[in-house]
């Protein structure tokens, strides 16, 4: 019986932990949403097809238009994630279909995510009448304010009243 020495040993173990590392920082894909097959927009006839042919062939769409169901959207992105860091969003597609009198097919749109723009939001805040109060006026400013049964005493302190 042969042994193996202590530096093959601890040589395979580092190996093996560099090896077990190693496979750790790899990407893992995350897909959501509607799952495109092969010639899915060549199968849409415009002006042919109908609402209920669609769902029959494509399945319900991942939304509508906001304010009436004359559009509807199928989406699908695809997500890389790696180790802890925030997802990173790879390819999105987004099939927008337009619907005209009758239920009928009227238009077939497809974008991309080099289609898509980025929606900056405002961090303003819109400024509040009366004043800025600290943690402890807070806590015990209405000490003192109501009646006996809860109510307010003046209409002075009814905040209603303030201008």
């Amino acid at each position: 019986m042969k042994f193996v020495s202590g530096r093959k040993l601890a040589l395979c173990a580092v190996l093996a932990g560099i090896g077990a590392g190693a496979a750790g920082c790899t990407a893992t894909e995350n897909r959501r949403g509607y799952t495109e097959t092969p010639g899915m927009l060549e199968a849409i006839r415009v002006g042919v097809d109908t609402k209920q042919s669609l769902q029959a062939a494509l399945g319900s769409p991942s939304t509508m238009g906001t304010f009436s169901d004359s559009t509807w959207y199928y989406i699908s992105t695809l997500q890389e994630d790696e180790l802890f860091f925030e997802p990173q969003e790879t390819d999105r597609k987004v099939v927008a279909i337009a619907f005209g009198p009758g239920d009928v097919v009227q238009s077939v749109q497809a974008y991309g995510l080099e289609d898509g723009v980025e929606v900056s939001f405002s961090r303003s805040q819109t400024p509040a009448r009366g004043r800025e109060l600290s943690f402890l006026q807070q806590i015990f400013g209405n000490i003192g304010r109501s009646g006996p049964l809860g109510g307010i005493n003046n209409e002075g302190d009814d905040p209603r009243n303030r201008r």
